[in-house]
């Protein structure tokens, strides 16, 4: 019995890493956003459990945190806690974690509340240079969306990091025309 689930994982592995199936699958989008949902359904299917929220969700906090701890360390925001212990949140839904600040000022608020959106460059970088160099097999690519949906995802700011930034209004007009200004000089 266990020699016929063997040879039967193997063919199923060998038809998953064919030439003809690999270029048929990687060559098209509906397969790719296919992949995506699927793997967002799962995930979304643990919200019931705080306990399996937080094991499904914890690559991305702990990436979505520490971008607001070092840009808040490096513009002087002074990071003071770095929490990944999940709790259920005010409105009742869950609070994966947050990092706190003793500095946070006009010129450190936007950057240390938006530094999620640093994940997304690293996404990209991912993507171009590291990608080419994986074996071409199923396995590696469903763990390489996997990867780039947790970064895309956890990329985003929270509402918690949109009313922080919101609060100090000189430092959003500020890094506005910062931003209208490098993008009128592309």
């Amino acid at each position: 019995m266990w020699n016929q689930i063997y040879y039967q994982l193997i063919e199923w592995e060998t038809k998953l890493n064919s030439y003809d199936f690999l270029q048929t699958f990687f060559n098209n989008r509906f397969y790719l956003i296919l992949l995506v949902i699927v793997l967002l359904h799962l995930k979304n299917a643990t919200y019931r459990s705080l306990f399996m929220s937080a094991l499904v969700n914890i690559p991305g906090t702990v990436l979505h945190e520490l971008m607001h701890f070092l840009v808040g360390w490096f513009l002087n925001a002074r990071p003071c806690n770095f929490n990944l212990i999940p709790r259920k949140g005010e409105n009742g839904n869950y609070v994966m974690g947050s990092v706190g600040f003793t500095n946070i000022t006009f010129y450190n608020a936007v950057p240390a509340s938006m530094a999620p959106l640093l994940l997304l460059p690293i996404g990209f970088y991912i993507n171009r240079y590291v990608l080419p160099m994986i074996e071409p097999t199923f396995l590696n690519y469903t763990l390489y969306v996997l990867l780039q949906t947790i970064i895309i995802e956890n990329a985003m700011p929270s509402r918690a990091d949109f009313k922080v930034a919101k609060m100090y209004f000189l430092g959003v007009v500020m890094y506005g025309l910062l931003a209208i200004a490098l993008i009128t000089m592309l």
